[in-house]
């Protein structure tokens, strides 16, 4: 989607996801449970640091992301406005709405309940709550007309079990839990305007965005609504809404397995980097 012959591409790790600092890398006294409540907001800044100190740059031409990514795209526009030239929002949204936060209550109870929980914090990989976590999770991502069409069996798998067991089961239980349970925490805490810049005035923070703002949802995402995006766009300065039409909900948004969907994200991208 994005020419590395043309454009430099910088791929920050977030806090919390394993490979960077996170509770299965944290070095004690704060790994694991003591692990701090780590923001958005802390991620960028520090993304901030390395473009700026680090790399040298002064301007960002596009900061592109899904899911935690878009959420973080969205900071980025918010907290330092006067660098990020464009930015797309695909599959998330400005601030974590009420009704993702409780469905990300829900895998973070499943996963908590196991008997590997204890004092906050898993001591042994928590295998009955990954697989509870996966089983719930895929019921999310992908959207009621996914499964009605069956098109897990285009992507290889031979019947639901296959695809819960092989898909959503094998990638939990290759996570750290601990660090799923620190994600979980920055997802539910996203909000640009929680800082002392915007007070948690959310309409004021969208409408400092200097940023050309492209706001791709999915139109069957379960968590980060069509809705939620349109509520956003009257207060952005320059702001689009193009749905990604598809039925494979949150996950048209990272299409690795779906070359319609992917063909569609291009092009739209490839126009929002002309404008």
């Amino acid at each position: 989607m994005l020419d590395s012959d043309r454009w430099f591409i910088v791929i920050p790790n977030m806090l919390g996801n394993g490979l960077s600092t996170s509770p299965s890398t944290v070095a004690a006294p704060l790994d694991r449970g003591r692990y701090p409540g780590v923001t958005v907001a802390d991620n960028v800044r520090l993304q901030h640091r390395l473009i700026t100190d680090e790399l040298g740059l002064d301007r960002l031409a596009l900061v592109f992301g899904w899911s935690m990514g878009a959420q973080q795209a969205y900071h980025w526009a918010a907290l330092f406005p006067s660098i990020v030239e464009r930015i797309v929002v695909n599959c998330g949204s400005a601030r974590t709405a009420q009704h993702n936060f409780v469905f990300l209550e829900g895998i973070k109870a499943a996963l908590t309940t196991d008997a590997a929980w204890s004092d906050g914090w898993f001591s042994e990989p928590p295998v009955r709550g990954l697989r509870a976590f996966a089983r719930i999770y895929a019921g999310w991502a992908l959207s009621q007309a996914f499964y009605r069409e069956r098109l897990y069996e285009t992507i290889g798998y031979a019947s639901l079990e296959d695809f819960l067991v092989h898909n959503w089961e094998a990638s939990f239980l290759r996570r750290d839990a601990n660090n799923l349970v620190a994600m979980i925490w920055t997802w539910q805490h996203a909000d640009i305007s929680a800082s002392a810049l915007y007070g948690g005035d959310l309409p004021a923070a969208l409408r400092a965005i200097e940023a050309k703002v492209l706001l791709m949802p999915s139109e069957t995402d379960l968590y980060f609504t069509v809705d939620d995006n349109r509520a956003e766009l009257p207060h952005l300065r320059h702001g689009i809404l193009e749905p990604i039409p598809s039925i494979w909900g949150h996950r048209a948004g990272n299409p690795v397995a779906n070359e319609t969907d992917r063909r569609f994200i291009a092009d739209a991208v490839a126009r929002h980097l002309a404008r």
